[in-house]
């Protein structure tokens, strides 16, 4: 492990020597023992092109970064939101699997295999019908996964998860212009994008057949042109055509990729409400609010409430949204009124750092726990007081105001959504995705304080031969940089192994639960009432054919609207129709019991293993 440390901090170190000679001034690129080392490679960065100093940096993150989203891409089992991804994608419809009967795997994994026939149409009326998203990154996906052979008759789960690989990873190069727009510094750059790369949470974005990294480019485009109008409503020069045009067309694909981009939009507008209010303190001229600079941003506005309005009516037409997002709609009780807060806490430490907290064994996760706590103890004050001194400067000030405003108001949003509408955005945090580039920014521009901080921030301590230090801790400014990165990194393998972030359900488990328990023909059955319960069990027939060992297994998706007897009565029938003897599984199923069943001997579960995203109940039907 030692030696793991020592080759990631040497690597990291030589990766942060290539920045660009314009940011080199600002900070020591070696300790004072390293001359010759540090002579070594200055020689070889003068060698270089002045174009590949600037790109060398970002093609190492990129590197890293994609190479952090690729590995074990199809080590996790896809989940229910993977399996509409995939469904959807392929112009195929979960219409087609038969309700109130038993079926065998292959007639529930159909709508996974390849459909020549279909086409981008099929895609875009089947989500406009069934779903509750806009359709552009399925249109991406559908042309994407042609690309890949089947797997088996179904398709490609690397082709699926490949894609928002690719896309998470074109955020690194992405927020590296963010950040330089935003700072005019190759270091702030360099630093956001080495974070991005790193991210636990932007891995575990990239790692699901999801439109999140899609969206994620959107929102830093979007972003970007907002930090560029910040910089025009400065200076009070009009904004460049070009500039709000691309502006429009970026806030118009971010939501056709996903319609929470409309809650980053709600940020800029708050953002843009208070530029405006500083504009009026500096001058009491009411009329600049309607100056050519804020023509052209209030057409900005129009344009992109045009791109949001067209998709109304589709949204109005769809009967299916409310069953689709019931699971973040509920009641409170008690300290559930407090679950919010923690979740929402929760996704921000996720962001920067996350360790097998959420292992199943205490000796994994209370080390793991501690040492996150140690970090962030440590780690807090000096980001805080490196967003400090970035105030301080006045060219950086507003930039930190707008970024910061921006994660606030987002913020913000997601709890008056919560407390106030009954919609727990918190809930899932992929939805954080709407203002996770402006904290990766924000980090990046504490760190490149924190790398050659002011004379006044730092300590000399004691017995040190007047070395000087970050804090209490003895950890300098590049020391400190360095150990933030690769807490990054560690966290990022975390989510790879599936040791963060974990997926909600584990079907493989359950498999393989099945095989050790059952001998005989089994009959899974579960309650349904969308195609998230449909998903449910694609993902056990899935690795039920991977596996290939259990015999003639069975399913049952009784569907259920508002009477849960409607269930009921089709697993009463069902059960009628087989042969014995079988072994029943009821999973996930949320209806009074059959009277058929209650003739079968209910096994003892309670020495079982619980398994993620499947309560199950046992019967021997002899």
């Amino acid at each position: 492990m030692r030696v793991l440390f020592q080759g990631a901090f040497y690597f990291y170190k030589q990766i942060i020597s290539l920045l660009p000679a314009s940011a080199i001034h600002f900070l020591p690129l070696a300790d004072k023992n390293s001359s010759s080392q540090r002579k070594h490679w200055h020689n070889w960065q003068t060698r270089l092109p002045p174009s590949w100093v600037h790109l060398l940096p970002i093609l190492m993150w990129l590197i890293v970064g994609i190479s952090l989203r690729l590995v074990n891409l199809t080590a996790k089992p896809p989940w229910t939101d993977e399996f509409a991804t995939l469904v959807f994608s392929l112009g195929n419809t979960f219409l087609s699997v038969p309700l109130d009967q038993a079926i065998t795997p292959d007639i529930l994994l159909q709508p996974l295999q390849p459909n020549p026939a279909a086409s981008i149409g099929d895609v875009i009326h089947n989500l406009a019908t069934q779903d509750s998203h806009p359709p552009l990154y399925f249109v991406l996906a559908y042309l994407w996964m042609k690309l890949f052979p089947s797997d088996g008759g179904l398709v490609s789960l690397f082709g699926a998860r490949s894609l928002p690989a690719i896309f998470g990873a074109a955020s690194i190069p992405c927020v590296y212009v963010l950040s330089r727009v935003a700072f005019r510094s190759s270091l702030v750059g360099h630093l956001t994008a080495a974070m991005m790369a790193v991210s636990p949470y932007g891995v575990f974005l990239a790692q699901e057949a999801r439109h999140y990294t899609l969206a994620v480019l959107w929102v830093i485009g979007s972003l970007t042109c907002l930090v560029i109008a910040t910089r025009h409503i400065q200076n009070r020069t009009p904004l460049p055509i070009w500039v709000a045009l691309l502006w429009i067309g970026i806030n118009a694909l971010g939501i056709a990729t996903h319609y929470f981009f409309t809650l980053t939009l709600c940020t800029e507008v708050v953002v843009l409400i208070f530029l405006a209010w500083l504009q009026l303190q500096t001058s009491s001229k009411f009329s600049l609010l309607f100056s050519p600079l804020w023509q052209r941003i209030y057409a900005v506005a129009i344009g992109t409430c045009v791109a949001g309005l067209i998709w109304i009516p589709t949204l109005l037409e769809n009967e299916n949204r409310g069953a689709l997002t019931e699971w973040i709609r509920g009641s409170r009780v008690g300290l559930d009124w407090f679950s919010p807060i923690f979740q929402a806490l929760g996704t921000l430490i996720a962001m920067i750092s996350l360790l097998p907290v959420e292992s199943s064994q205490a000796l994994v996760v209370i080390p793991s726990g501690l040492v996150m706590l140690t970090f962030f103890i440590w780690a807090v004050p000096i980001l805080l007081r490196g967003i400090k001194i970035q105030l301080q400067h006045p060219e950086n000030r507003i930039m930190i105001q707008v970024l910061a405003g921006v994660v606030i108001s987002a913020i913000a949003l997601f709890f008056i959504f919560t407390y106030f509408l009954s919609i727990d955005l918190t809930r899932g945090a992929r939805y954080n995705f709407v203002y996770f580039p402006a904290i990766v920014v924000l980090l990046g521009a504490s760190l490149a304080v924190c790398w050659h901080p002011p004379q006044e921030w730092m300590e000399t301590e004691p017995g040190k031969n007047g070395i000087t230090s970050i804090g209490k801790w003895g950890i300098n400014g590049k020391k400190a940089v360095i150990l933030i990165w690769l807490m990054g990194f560690f966290s990022a393998v975390t989510v790879i192994c599936n040791l963060g972030y974990q997926k909600y359900y584990r079907p493989d488990l359950f498999v393989q639960l099945i095989q050790q328990t059952s001998p005989t023909p089994v009959l899974i059955a579960t309650t349904h009432k969308t195609y998230v319960h449909t998903g449910e069990m694609m993902g056990v027939a899935r690795e039920i054919k991977l596996a290939n060992s259990l015999q003639n297994p069975l399913f049952l998706l009784a569907h259920q609207d508002r009477d849960p007897n409607a269930s009921t009565i089709a697993l009463e029938n069902t059960l009628k129709k087989l042969p014995r003897p079988f072994d029943l599984w009821l999973v996930n199923f949320h209806a009074p019991i059959a009277e058929t069943v209650k003739t079968c001997v209910m096994s003892n579960t309670q020495s079982l293993p619980t398994v993620d995203g499947y309560e199950y109940e046992l019967y021997h039907c002899q």
